[in-house]
C-alpha cells in the first residue's frame, strides 16, 4: 500500500511517499481502505517533534474515513463494505496517512449517509475533542453561556455547532473576516480578539474552551462565573490553571481527546439532524502531504484540511 513516512524530525520537508506491507486486522479488529484522512495539529506537532509518536520512522494520521474492507475475528459491529469513519488508537499510533488501517472495530462508527468520505474525514478528532469538553467534561446545559476560542479552527467551528446544539449562548473569537461564517454556524456573539480584550469584550460565561493555551489560560479563568468551567486543549501544562481557578471560584483542566464510539455516534446523530457540517478548507492528495503540512502551518485554515487516497475512483 501507498503511505506517508518520514524517517526524521523536521518540516514539511519529511514527509515522502513510500510503499508499505498492508496490514492485517487482528481479534476484533477491522481492516479499513482509507478514503481520506484529516490532518490535525497533533500531526504537524509530530512531525516536527515526534510527540506521542516519539522517533521516526512512523506514518502520521489519526483520522479516517473509508470503506470496511476485512474483519478479524470477534468483530459484530461491521461486515466488508461499510462506510466508516474513526480516530483510533490515539494518541498511540494509528498510521491514517495511508491507503489502509486496521484497528479496533469499536474505534469507528458508520460514516452518516449523508456525509462524503473528505468531510468524514475531518470529523472524528476535532469532532471528539469538542463532543469530549463540552459534552462529557463541562457538561453544558440549555441557557448556558460557553465562549469558544479559535471559533473558526478545526476544533473550534464544531465546537459552536455542539454546544448550540445543546441550547447553550455561545460566543466565538475569531477575526473580523470570519464572523459572519461563525453567526452562520449558530455563534451568537463575535469577539474580533485582534481589536479588543475579550476579558471586557465578554460578559461572564460558564464554559470557557480553549484551544490556545499560553498566556491566554489565566486570562480565561477571569471570564467565568463562579462555579464555571475551563477547559483547555492545548497543552498538559494547563493543569498549572486548576490551583488558580480553585482560589477563583471557579474550576479548570486539560482534556486530551480518547477513541469514543459514543461520542461519534452522538456526532454522527448531529451531522444527520443537520445540526453539525464540517468546514473543510482544502482537498490535497495524499502524495502531497508536505503541501497540507504547509497550509496547515500558517494558522489561517478556516475548518479542516484532508488528504484524499483516490480510493473512491
Amino acid at each position: 500500500m501507498r503511505a506517508i513516512t518520514q524517517d526524521r524530525l523536521g518540516g514539511p520537508e519529511v514527509l515522502v511517499e513510500t510503499t508499505l506491507d498492508r496490514p492485517a486486522p487482528g481479534p476484533t479488529e477491522i481492516l479499513v481502505r482509507v478514503h481520506a484522512a484529516g490532518l490535525n495539529p497533533v500531526d504537524v506537532k509530530s512531525r516536527a517533534h515526534g510527540g506521542f509518536l516519539g522517533q521516526p520512522p512512523f506514518v502520521l494520521g489519526w483520522d479516517v474515513s473509508g470503506v470496511v474492507e476485512e474483519v478479524g475475528i470477534g468483530v459484530t459491529l461491521f461486515t466488508p463494505g461499510d462506510e466508516v469513519f474513526g480516530m483510533p488508537w490515539f494518541p498511540r499510533p494509528a498510521g491514517a496517512y495511508a491507503e489502509y488501517v486496521t484497528a479496533p472495530a469499536r474505534h469507528f462508527a458508520a460514516k452518516p449517509a449523508g456525509l462524503d468520505h473528505v468531510h468524514a474525514a475531518g470529523l472524528p478528532l476535532a469532532g471528539l475533542t469538542a463532543w469530549q469538553a463540552l459534552v462529557d467534561r463541562a457538561e453544558v446545559l440549555p441557557g448556558q453561556r460557553v465562549l469558544i476560542h479559535a471559533a473558526a479552527g478545526g476544533v473550534g467551528h464544531l465546537a459552536v455547532q455542539i454546544a448550540k446544539a445543546r441550547g447553550a449562548y455561545v460566543i466565538g473569537t475569531a477575526r473580523a473576516g470570519k464572523h459572519e461564517l461563525l453567526r452562520e454556524l449558530g455563534a451568537d456573539e463575535v469577539v474580533d480578539y485582534t481589536a479588543v480584550d475579550f476579558t471586557e469584550a465578554v460578559e461572564p460565561v460558564d464554559v470557557v474552551i480553549d484551544p490556545i493555551g499560553g498566556t491566554d489560560g489565566p486570562r480565561c479563568l477571569r471570564t467565568l462565573r463562579p462555579g464555571g468551567i475551563l477547559v483547555s486543549i492545548n497543552s498538559p501544562a494547563e493543569q498549572a490553571l486548576v490551583a488558580q481557578a480553585a482560589q477563583l471560584g471557579v474550576r479548570a483542566g486539560f482534556l486530551l481527546v480518547e477513541p469514543d464510539r459514543a461520542g461519534l455516534l452522538g456526532l454522527a446523530a448531529l451531522v444527520t439532524e443537520g445540526r453539525l457540517r464540517v468546514l473543510v478548507e482544502a482537498e490535497v492528495p495524499l502524495a502531497e502531504a508536505a503541501k497540507a503540512h504547509e497550509l496547515s502551518e500558517t494558522g489561517r485554515a478556516t475548518g479542516k484540511i484532508v488528504l484524499t487516497t483516490g480510493a473512491d475512483r
